[in-house]
């Protein structure tokens, strides 16, 4: 190599491209591209079904309606919701969060216990910015939402999976994993469980296994981090009414920090989100937000504040449930009459995802490249692990697709399996089709009984 690498015209030779490689944090380290972003860039043509990302219908909206809104909402408060605005959020939209939109799960919180964020991507980045040191123990459950991994991969957290059942997150395996992260002379920082229609598993935690979960966090003195942007998208089971399950934050006020959003039940465009945490938690998530971003976004708040005081919004989010509960049937119907024999799926009760488990032998990763070949495309399961579990996994999405686009993508993917399985017994098991990766002993794999 010629030249010094502070100096950012030098030529270099060789594969290093970038001139500021040696000059990078550590934890600038574990910022790697996906291995199949590429991939998702050839998906995203019309020709192919998508069954991979979990965006929201957002088409669903009365987008007329909509546009009156927001005009009115520039003309009469336009010098408002141009400006800049408060570190925590906007007051009148803090009070709906509280008075309105989380009554449904439970919670009473006062309006100054809330910190609106640039989604609730930004509020999670916000908690382990706050509670986290590198080497910090995170205990997630097995799988987990890769948006959540790649927070703690960034505060160079030691993430420990924990194993999920039919049910969720297993209290059982709770305690053996903190008893395993104790006698290894750390201790856990933080629990993180998605309880309510799980991404990406499409579970849910029941009233007495929220309780179990949440005593072992009281137990242990570990702060619980609940996430919960699909909890009012319930269509199935106890929820087909459309009633809520019971957040866990409701039964514990100090011990737990909710992480709510509007992207899953308004629009994920407007980046609305927010956190609720005990008053001083709250106080050092102020102090981090207003360090990143200064303040939230006043026009997306207000336009937020605006739908909820204007529009009809519960019964907006009827008309999502009602629209998730065909698309959802429709792949799970198309599941049950064309998948190959040996193949399993989550049946969920709201949200946006089914969690697949393939044939035995059979890799999602290695499939992904056929797939997209044959113009269908899914989330492999490794992309929810840390250690390189999961590849007889895979994540489906049916809450874009039309039913009818639904059922041909499932029959294109149907048939790629079909040709794995021949494969597989023609030439036996491939290298890489294993239902698990060698880690260490504080990572527990998902059960068979997931399903």
């Amino acid at each position: 190599m010629t030249g010094s690498t502070s100096d950012p015209t030098a030529v270099t030779h060789g594969d290093r491209l970038d001139h500021w490689v040696s000059s990078y944090a550590t934890r600038a380290r574990s910022m790697t591209a996906s291995e199949i972003r590429s991939l998702f860039a050839v998906a995203s043509r019309p020709e192919v079904v998508s069954l991979a990302g979990g965006m929201p219908f957002v088409q669903a909206l009365q987008a007329d309606d909509f546009a009156d809104m927001v005009a009115a909402l520039i003309r009469d408060r336009g010098a408002v919701a141009l400006q800049y605005g408060s570190g925590q959020g906007d007051v009148r939209l803090r009070e709906q969060i509280s008075s309105e939109i989380m009554t449904p799960v439970g919670i009473a919180a006062h309006p100054d216990d809330v910190v609106v964020t640039t989604g609730s991507q930004m509020a999670l980045d916000l908690v382990v910015r706050v509670f986290c040191d590198p080497g910090d123990v995170v205990l997630v459950e097995a799988p987990s939402y890769v948006g959540a991994l790649g927070v703690f991969r960034a505060y160079e957290c030691d993430i420990v999976h924990v194993a999920m059942d039919d049910e969720g997150l297993n209290p059982v395996a709770l305690e053996e994993a903190i008893a395993r992260v104790l006698a290894s002379g750390r201790r856990p920082k933080l629990i993180y469980t998605i309880p309510s229609f799980h991404n990406p598993a499409g579970v849910t935690q029941g009233a007495q296994r929220r309780s179990e979960v949440l005593s072992v966090a009281k137990k242990h003195g570990i702060l619980l981090l609940e996430d919960d942007p699909y909890g009012l998208l319930g269509f199935d089971g106890p929820y087909v009414d459309g009633s809520a399950p019971r957040a866990i934050r409701a039964d514990d006020a100090d011990g737990v920090v909710y992480l709510g959003s509007f992207s899953k039940t308004i629009a994920s465009g407007l980046r609305v989100g927010w956190a609720v945490a005990p008053h001083g938690v709250r106080e050092k998530l102020v102090l981090a937000a207003e360090s990143a971003v200064l303040c939230p976004s006043n026009f997306s708040q207000l336009t937020v504040s605006q739908y909820l005081a204007t529009q009809p919004w519960t019964e907006q989010i009827k008309i999502f449930r009602e629209l998730y509960r065909e698309r959802r049937d429709a792949l799970i119907d198309s599941l049950a009459a064309l998948m190959p024999e040996g193949t399993q799926w989550t049946v969920p009760q709201g949200g946006f995802y089914s969690w697949v488990t393939l044939p035995e032998g059979l890799d999602s990763r290695a499939m992904l490249p056929r797939a997209v070949a044959a113009l269908v495309a899914y989330v492999p399961g490794t992309g929810f692990f840390v250690d390189g579990s999961g590849t007889n996994y895979l994540r489906l999405s049916y809450c874009y697709p039309e039913p009818e686009r639904i059922r041909e993508g499932v029959r294109r993917l149907a048939g790629v399996i079909e040709g794995e399985l021949e494969l597989l017994n023609t030439f036996g098991r491939t290298p890489n089709a294993s239902n698990t990766k060698g880690s260490d002993d504080l990572v527990q794999t998902p059960p068979t009984n997931l399903l």
